[in-house]
């Protein structure tokens, strides 16, 4: 997280950990840092598979999505409610879930994570989407 989703991040780590091993990357204070620093961490350990998925959280989470999605392989989902956590896993084969901490409350913000863990690629025709979306990427790269 960045200093606007410290908080979010705190409360979902602790109610994951009891579940999950969480790795927190994230801020560790509500003091201003810049979200693509901590958008690179989660990513980076992604892709390295140190993590199979991850969870970045920001003010709206757009920004976190933003940046993100600019790093190879990754699939990142902006979500204010469960259907598109669960949709973003099954048909995107999402591997990174962005929240806005000021967008949705800790309760609803626990569900959408729980949806998007509990969700899995349904692969099908969807894996010749998702092998567009890889093709787009190689072809041009990712860009600002």
């Amino acid at each position: 997280s960045d200093h606007a989703g410290y908080l979010l991040k705190e409360e979902l780590k602790d109610a994951l950990a009891q579940e999950h091993e969480v790795l927190d990357m994230g801020t560790g204070s509500e003091e201003s840092v810049h979200y693509p620093d901590f958008a690179r961490k989660v990513c980076e350990a992604v892709r390295a598979e140190e993590a199979e998925c991850g969870i970045l959280v920001c003010g709206t989470g757009l920004g976190m999505a933003v940046s993100a999605n600019k790093f190879p392989g990754i699939r990142a989902i902006v979500c204010s409610e469960t259907f598109s956590a669960r949709m973003g896993r099954e048909h995107n084969d999402a591997n990174v879930l962005c929240l806005g901490a000021r967008v949705v409350g800790a309760g609803l913000a626990s569900d959408i994570v729980r949806a998007f863990l509990s969700g899995s690629f349904a692969g099908g025709r969807h894996s010749i989407r998702v092998q567009k979306i890889a093709d787009i990427e190689s072809e041009f790269g990712r860009r600002s």
